[in-house]
């Protein structure tokens, strides 16, 4: 691990480098590549975190970010522009990232942020070693198509027919589809798989539900959805379709309902690795963090312009209801 460069000399001899980082003697840098864009929750939520462990933009630390626009095809060449500069540690957000972080350096410490399984998507061989030089954090988003489908079941009667909203620009769209396709079976739900790569689908994609008399929307965990997530909802709205989504944030834009990982707990996780690595800790020894709290948000204002009834049971198994 190389420091960064000395900016003033107050401490001399054998001081410990966590005393010269306290008196704010190295800066540190700490790369960020996203297929979206800049000013996402996640980009902001994670400068905060690294703020509250002391990082302070400017006095001991710079960020080097670099944004694919909803273009993941350009995040190869940002990665390696992105290590060009060097930086201590990169976090790489979604799997596009992380494939594109992993092939452009195999020293510089990654720290990724993932709905995918790291494993299946072939970033690391096990989540309590990964080895090499990432660690990260994983929200297990496809993991959860079943129970958001069994919540959508609970909530509009008769349901048969179920959309999946999906981005086939993601890496691991195979298992992706395995998983929801064993859902819906299992549920005795017929599925409709509906592709989007970006906002220009979007028109078309509803068109089909339509024509196709989906009776709800599963929207898969990507980026580029969480960038466009108001445009989905009205969306939604506009063809009277309830949805299920994987984060609290897509329901406090309107869906009707969202089940998942907290994201605001996920990536306080990954601000920590950030801190641990800069102190000296290895990415490779670090296990990969999973989920340990689902939330279940349900939205009532959006339920009642669908016509729609919650179950009583199901309102009071959610963590929060907007009103």
């Amino acid at each position: 691990m190389h420091r960064r460069r000395v900016l003033s000399f107050t401490v001399v001899g054998l001081a410990a480098p966590f005393v010269a980082r306290a008196q704010q003697a190295v800066t540190w840098r700490i790369g960020y590549l996203s297929p979206v864009t800049t000013g996402a929750p996640g980009h902001v939520l994670l400068r905060k975190s690294l703020r509250e462990l002391g990082y302070v933009e400017g006095q001991n630390v710079a960020f080097d970010d670099r944004f694919a626009d909803g273009h993941p095809d350009r995040l190869p060449m940002m990665a390696a522009d992105l290590v060009r500069r060097n930086p201590d540690v990169i976090v790489a957000v979604s799997p596009p990232a992380v494939r594109a972080a992993l092939g452009a350096t195999k020293g510089i410490p990654i720290v990724m942020i993932t709905g995918d399984d790291p494993v299946r998507s072939g970033f690391v061989t096990s989540l309590a070693r990964p080895g090499g030089n990432i660690t990260g954090v994983t929200f297990l988003v496809v993991d959860l198509f079943a129970k958001q489908m069994e919540l959508l079941k609970q909530v509009v009667p008769h349901l048969s027919r179920v959309a999946f909203l999906w981005d086939p620009t993601m890496p691991t769209t195979t298992e992706d589809l395995t998983v929801v396709r064993t859902a819906a079976q299992s549920l005795g739900l017929r599925l409709q798989i509906v592709p989007v790569r970006g906002a220009i689908d979007y028109g078309a994609a509803f068109a089909a539900m339509v024509r196709e008399k989906a009776g709800a929307l599963i929207i898969a965990g990507s980026p580029t959805f969480n960038q466009d997530r108001r445009d989905i909802v009205a969306l939604t709205a506009k063809h009277r379709l309830p949805a299920a989504w994987p984060f609290k944030q897509d329901a406090e834009a309107g869906g009707l309902i969202s089940y998942g990982a907290s994201q605001a707990d996920a990536i306080n996780l990954a601000a920590g690795y950030v801190d641990k690595i800069l102190k000296g800790a290895r990415p490779g020894d670090l296990p990969i963090e999973q989920p340990t709290k689902f939330e279940l948000v349900i939205n009532l204002k959006t339920t009642k312009a669908l016509g729609l009834t919650i179950p009583q049971s199901l309102l009071l198994r959610a963590d929060e209801v907007i009103q």
